[in-house]
């Protein structure tokens, strides 16, 4: 059996497929990351679900692949770059294995993503031997992937893909990351629940503000979602004139908008240097959790 974990900034995921010719779920189980109360406390989570895991699966695992947000330093072996920041400048791997007892392998949460939808996911119905693909994630923050000939591209750094922290627009306001207007301070979740808070005055949930524009009751979640469309086709339209991939597959909770595959669609084809726009967005296939079923095939 293969397993696989999803960290995330609000929830673990966790997997055990059947077999990596088989990829039926044996066992599928989420807990609050809870990352406010200490980097100690999440480990304890990762070991909690591991234990629901094996319980439900009545199994043991040789080795467990993790997605995790931001990326192991290479020549340091510290967690960088996430904004579950608890985790930064921890030997996050070093550490489950000492204190889990199991070996780990770990990939970028986005990388995961990427590869389990260009391999198993939605991009083989569209395209055959794509030369290169661009998973986006779009949630509590914003990441990406990059999966070049089937394989993904860490970069040297750890940081291939990091779209999220690339300048998008002023507005944005103070990122985490120490820089102004990044991509995931104006159009992850959190960001256009700030923007609908300073705009309206009042706070709501995302999934709210998307009603209230569907049911026209709202000009301020109106706005909101126009923002949402304007930055994300300009957003996009950044990676394919630098990449020109095959397929951007659009993951993360905000990624299930509707919206953004018509009239965001639309916004790129404005902003992109081509005539037209022959890179396919996709919505997933293996839904919103994808990431752990990549993670899942990091492992021997």
């Amino acid at each position: 059996m293969l397993w696989g974990l999803d960290l995330g900034g609000t929830k673990i995921e966790g997997v055990v497929l059947a077999g990596t010719n088989h990829p039926e779920v044996v066992s599928r189980i989420r807990l609050p990351t809870e990352s406010k109360k200490g980097y100690d406390h999440v480990i304890n989570q990762i070991g909690r679900l591991i234990d629901q895991l094996k319980k439900e699966t009545g199994g043991i695992p040789a080795h467990i692949g993790m997605g995790t947000p931001g990326a192991i330093d290479p020549p340091t072996g510290l967690l960088k770059n996430s904004n579950s920041t608890v985790l930064n400048g921890k030997p996050f791997h070093r550490d489950l294995e000492d204190r889990l007892g199991y070996k780990f392998v770990l990939a970028n949460d986005a990388n995961c993503f990427a590869i389990a939808e260009t391999r198993m996911g939605v991009v083989p119905d569209h395209i055959q031997n794509p030369k290169l693909c661009f998973g986006v994630i779009m949630g509590t923050g914003v990441g990406g992937g990059l999966v070049i000939n089937g394989q993904v591209h860490d970069g040297l750094q750890g940081i291939g893909g990091e779209w999220g922290h690339s300048f998008l627009d002023e507005s944005g306001g103070a990122c985490y990351c120490g820089q102004v207007g990044c991509v995931e301070t104006v159009i992850s979740g959190p960001a256009l629940q700030r923007f609908y808070a300073r705009e309206s005055g009042e706070e709501r949930l995302l999934k709210d503000i998307i009603q209230r524009h569907r049911q026209g009751s709202d000009s301020y979640a109106s706005k909101t979602m126009e923002r949402l469309i304007h930055f994300f086709g300009k957003g996009i339209a950044n990676l394919i004139n630098i990449l020109d991939p095959d397929a951007i597959i659009i993951g993360g909770g905000v990624g299930n908008i509707d919206e953004l595959y018509t009239e965001g669609v639309e916004k790129i084809k404005s902003f992109v240097f081509n005539p037209r726009l022959d890179t396919k967005i996709l919505k997933p296939k293996l839904g919103d959790s994808a990431g752990v079923f990549g993670a899942a095939f990091l492992t021997p």
